[in-house]
């Protein structure tokens, strides 16, 4: 399954859309199971790396910056020059500053270590780019859409997604790491629960596609249109990366995680968000869902062409080594 990963999340996609359209009575049921398979999912990526290590690697300023200028003043630069051309309609542009404005905290540490990038970098930032992004996303609604639209961003949903979806996975992989330093059996049940990522990531994509897709008939326009703003976002990004990792002199592995951080956005994090906006603003949800699909056929290219823009020993410094 590691081996056929991106293979496995492309079918998944492709079951969960079959699903959404042959059932699609379960989409309000399969919403409420977002979180828990979510959350399932970001306990088994915080299991990879040891607390202790994790530790260790927020000492890495020069990364830890680099990847904060990328997501929080790129990105949003980047945004900024697009959000003129996006269509009129307030769903659909509140849907793609949610989904744009948020670096993905989850499966981005796959497809970086796919590409050579520093996994574990990107790993110790987590927790530091979801707060960021929590306090940050509504100044930057604000400062795109006025205050009418910053007032939709009810704190209340987003706390509860930090808690259930990055809190809680960490506490409980950090609790399990300490039993399986002690004890065989936890290290089995560490063992075991490692096992299980790909499974996890797809049946999240089956479960996220499949509760959005009955929802298309009234928004297919809107989620056309803005496709290639998504496919543009990760052409530009993987250039303004490389040039954010030249800027920090970071090394290739460091960089090329860089150029996936300031890439991948937090679509399926952000999603339980824009599914508790108003009614009227309904197809944001659709609108954040469309960049999951993009996104995942856009990282099977970035995984062969990343490496390419950043080669082995470039830039000429090396990183700096972490523990």
């Amino acid at each position: 399954m590691e081996h056929h990963q991106v293979a496995i999340y492309l079918g998944a996609m492709a079951a969960g859309g079959l699903l959404g359209w042959l059932a699609p009575q379960a989409g309000p049921a399969l919403e409420h199971a977002i979180n828990p398979v979510l959350g399932a999912l970001l306990f088994v990526t915080f299991l990879q790396v040891p607390a202790v290590e994790l530790f260790r690697s927020l000492r890495d300023g020069r990364f830890l910056t680099a990847a904060l200028v990328v997501n929080f003043v790129v990105v949003p630069l980047v945004v900024a020059a697009m959000f003129a051309f996006l269509p009129a309609d307030q769903a659909v542009r509140v849907g793609v500053l949610l989904v744009l404005l948020c670096p993905c905290v989850d499966y981005v540490i796959v497809f970086s270590g796919l590409a050579g990038g520093s996994s574990r970098r990107l790993l110790a930032v987590t927790p530091l780019l979801l707060v960021a992004q929590m306090v940050l996303l509504p100044v930057f609604l604000y400062l795109f859409m006025g205050s009418a639209l910053a007032d939709i961003v009810d704190a209340g949903p987003f706390l509860e997604a930090f808690a259930v979806l990055i809190v809680i996975p960490l506490a409980l992989a950090w609790a399990l790491q300490g039993w399986s330093a002690r004890r065989p059996a936890g290290q089995r049940v560490s063992d075991t629960a490692t096992t299980t990522m790909v499974p996890l990531m797809a049946a999240t994509l089956v479960t996220v596609v499949a509760s959005q897709v009955p929802k298309l008939d009234d928004s297919l326009t809107d989620v056309v249109a803005v496709i290639p703003f998504y496919a543009a976002f990760l052409v530009i990004m993987a250039f303004a990366g490389k040039g954010v990792a030249r800027l920090f002199r970071l090394g290739a592995p460091a960089g090329r995680a860089i150029v996936f951080t300031g890439a991948t956005r937090n679509s399926l994090v952000v999603l339980p968000l824009a599914l508790a906006l108003p009614e009227a603003l309904a197809a944001a949800a659709v609108v954040v869902v469309t960049q999951t699909l993009v996104e995942v056929i856009g990282m099977v290219a970035y995984v062969h062409l990343v490496p390419r823009l950043i080669p082995a020993g470039e830039p000429a410094v090396n990183e700096a080594a972490v523990p």
